[in-house]
């Protein structure tokens, strides 16, 4: 029987409507005769608010409202890499062959291909055993995927039909299981979830394990475990879509899924242009055949901007359930917040600070939480992880606002970008004294065992350097560097050193864009060694110019360009600047006592 109930009362992208039997908290629902999408989220007896996904000109009180049974859910199987879809899972390049450049109202298309064929391989037999999680097969879905064709997370039971490998659809039964009532239920490529429930996993595991980024400053001093969450707020033009862009192009992840949430329509095409030409950094293969793009732009539905980061945290729980390691970069949660604050406004709820719902901080904490480095579910378990970063927008660069603060009550990883940096066009524009990361001590012996024991030791010292270069800073801003000792002025050429020739990076450079632990460990070692050396000649009486006039210095300064492929060759040319850095010390300091 149709659920219907009718239309009274219009505000914006909120629809009131009553009369729909049974109505349900977040049911979808189609909302006059165009049949919008819209979800229920409040109800009061009779009468429901449903938040519209599409633009509601037009619509008038009386029309139709149909009632679903079903929440809002994603599409999950083959045909996900490489999409781009919209904040309900629409997939963009579809909608516009049919509809052209703007996207229609009320069409419906399908989030996966329900035409296209994949080559399915089985790995179970007839007779087996499985519960949700397990294996059912294999979809090479891109040369960098494979696509794990997965038993849903609440079906177990008796493997009584298994199909032969071949080519299938999406909706085509490959197999049909036994359940424990004696029923038998038909298992497809494609299953649903709603987006607001967290898929389901064993256990979660210690952040042990870094996102590698090949970002010096973050790599280094302020790394995000696998797993992990993060957050990078900044103002106007401090880099953090650019910022973005890297961690999805060189973070070791299997799978990158990037949202474009409220962000401008410009940065979105820019985006939706440079990732289909960016080349996965391990194989030389397009990056788009390992990633998933989420379009909702500022002038696109709000209510929709709202769900994006659910559509695309359920994805990357999916694909953390084959037992894949995937980036989610969210740009920007402040849009998302702003979307929340909209909506709040319009079902006339009390405002909280800056008109924020009193609920920011548990909706954003929902969303982080479902980040983390699992123990996936079924007969064979494997190891996946989600990690979250999301960029922050906040109004002038303000970081006391609430949606900054919000954030920074449940990240673990916080990377503050400073606008006085990029106007020095000192990029990654992250300021090394106001970020931190709370995963140091428990990533410590990945570092000591997969880099080297002295990492940690090297990274102390270096940060050191840069919070004894502040404090001299003020100093030299009253009395100038020259009426500093010598041993002053050797912190403030080694912070230099490490400012400008091991932090700041250059994402268009060819070699700097990208640097593995390993060389970011001999760079690191070499500024350590110069400085230790220099300390103690400035003890000996030897002057600072007289150090910096050493030839060393250009080369120190010119690692960041060492190109890092042939490992042996990188090790050896690092050798020789260490060599270098002890002979010409060893020279000064002998001409210094023959004077």
């Amino acid at each position: 029987m149709e659920r219907v109930g009718e239309i009274i009362r219009i505000a914006g992208p909120l629809i009131t409507a009553k009369g729909i039997p049974g109505v349900k908290m977040y049911e979808v629902c189609k909302v006059g005769e165009k049949e919008l999408i819209g979800e229920v989220n409040r109800v009061e007896g009779d009468i429901c608010y449903i938040q519209v996904y599409e633009e509601t000109a037009g619509i008038k009180p009386g029309e139709k409202v149909i009632g679903t049974g079903e929440p809002l859910s994603v599409e999950l199987g083959p045909g996900l890499i490489g999409q781009i879809f919209d904040g309900i899972q629409r997939p963009l390049p579809l909608i516009k062959t049919i509809a052209g450049d703007f996207i229609t109202r009320g069409i419906t298309v399908p989030a996966l291909d329900r035409n296209k064929k994949w080559h399915f391989t089985p790995t179970v037999k007839k007779g087996e055993k499985v519960i949700g999680g397990d294996q059912l097969g294999t979809v090479p879905e891109t040369t960098l995927v494979k696509h794990i064709i997965m038993v849903p997370p609440n079906i177990e039971g008796e493997i009584v039909e298994i199909v032969p490998e071949g080519e299938y659809r999406i909706e085509d039964t490959i197999a049909k299981i036994k359940t424990k009532d004696g029923g038998i239920t038909p298992l497809k490529m494609m299953q649903k979830w709603p987006v607001r429930k967290p898929r389901p996993y064993k256990t979660k595991l210690p952040a042990e394990v870094p996102l590698i980024t090949g970002q010096r400053i973050i790599d280094t001093f302020f790394p995000v475990a696998k797993g992990g969450t993060s957050g990078i707020p900044g103002g106007f033009g401090t880099g953090k879509t650019v910022t973005l862009h890297q961690v999805a192009s060189w973070a070791d992840a299997h799978i990158i899924i990037y949202v474009g949430c409220g962000e401008r329509g410009n940065e979105m095409t820019e985006v939706l242009e440079k990732f289909p030409t960016y080349k996965d950094p391990r194989t030389g293969e397009p990056l788009m055949n390992r990633t998933v793009l989420v379009a909702n732009t500022s002038n696109m539905p709000v209510a929709a901007r709202e769900a994006s980061i659910y559509t695309a945290i359920t994805m990357a729980e999916y694909f953390r359930d084959m037992g894949y390691d995937v980036a989610l970069q969210a740009d920007s949660t402040s849009r998302w917040a702003e979307a929340l604050r909209e909506l709040s406004g319009r079902l006339e709820e009390m405002p909280g600070e800056e008109g924020y719902p009193a609920y920011l901080s548990s909706r954003l904490a929902e969303f982080y939480e479902r980040a983390g480095r699992v123990t996936t579910i079924g007969s064979k378990p494997r190891i996946g992880s989600a990690t979250i970063t999301g960029a922050v927008s906040p109004p002038g660069g303000d970081f006391s606002e609430p949606v900054t603060q919000a954030t920074l009550r449940i990240i673990k990883t916080f990377w503050a970008l400073d606008s006085n940096l990029s106007r020095r066009r000192h990029f990654p524009a992250i300021n090394w004294l106001n970020s931190y990361s709370l995963y140091l001590e428990t990533l410590q012996k990945y570092y000591d065992e997969n880099v080297s024991p002295e990492w940690n030791t090297l990274r102390d010292k270096a940060m050191a350097l840069l919070e004894e270069e502040e404090k001299l800073t003020e100093i030299v801003q009253l009395i100038g560097p020259d009426a500093l000792p010598e041993s002053e002025r050797a912190v403030l050429e080694a912070a230099r050193m490490i400012r400008e020739d091991y932090l700041q990076q250059s994402a268009l450079h060819p070699i700097d864009t990208y640097s593995p632990l390993d060389k970011m460990y001999r760079m690191l070692k070499a500024i350590i060694t110069f400085y230790e050396k220099m300390r103690d000649a400035v003890n000996k009486g030897i002057t600072i110019r007289e150090i910096l006039d050493l030839p060393v210095v250009e080369k120190i300064a010119r690692m960041k360009i060492i190109p890092y492929e042939d490992k042996a060759k990188m090790n050896a040319e690092f050798d020789q600047i260490e060599k270098e850095i002890n002979e010409q010390f060893l020279h000064l300091e002998l001409q210094v006592s023959k004077a």
